[in-house]
Formats: C-alpha cells, sequence, structure tokens
C-alpha cells in the first residue's frame, strides 16, 4: 500500500509541475489528470521493485563502519 500512494503521490506532484505551462491554454486540470496517470502507471511497477533495493542500499549507506562501532565509547 505505501508504494501505491507514496507513487501516486510523487507522479500527481511531478505532473502538475510539468504541467504548470498549460494553466494559460485553460487545459492545466485534464494535461495534469492525463500525465499523472501515465506517470503513475508507469512509476507503480519501479516503485514496487525498487523499494527493497533502495531500502538495503539506504542501510549500508547509514550503518556505521564495525571498526567505528568497536572503537566507540560504550554507554552505560
Amino acid at each position: 500500500m505505501f508504494a501505491v500512494l507514496q507513487s501516486a503521490l510523487t507522479s500527481a506532484i511531478a505532473a502538475a509541475i510539468a504541467s504548470v505551462s498549460q494553466i494559460s491554454q485553460g487545459v492545466f486540470i485534464r494535461h495534469w489528470l492525463e500525465s499523472w496517470l501515465l506517470a503513475w502507471i508507469l512509476m507503480l511497477p519501479v516503485v514496487i521493485l525498487f523499494a527493497p533495493l533502495l531500502n538495503k542500499f539506504t542501510v549500508l549507506l547509514t550503518e556505521p563502519d564495525q571498526s567505528d562501532a568497536e572503537s566507540a565509547p560504550r554507554k552505560r
């Protein structure tokens, strides 16, 4: 469910930014909805497939090195 909501929100924001130029022509909402739907359909599988890999990569980037953990003073 998180992937569905996250991809919907992200693609909605990106589509709105890309559609701003359509405001003056009066077709912003139509253009935004079409762009959002296409972006969401394309991004949902990407988010579902890559989210676990990105999560593992993030953990690798943010975990302290073993040498740092061993040399750090211990809290009592």
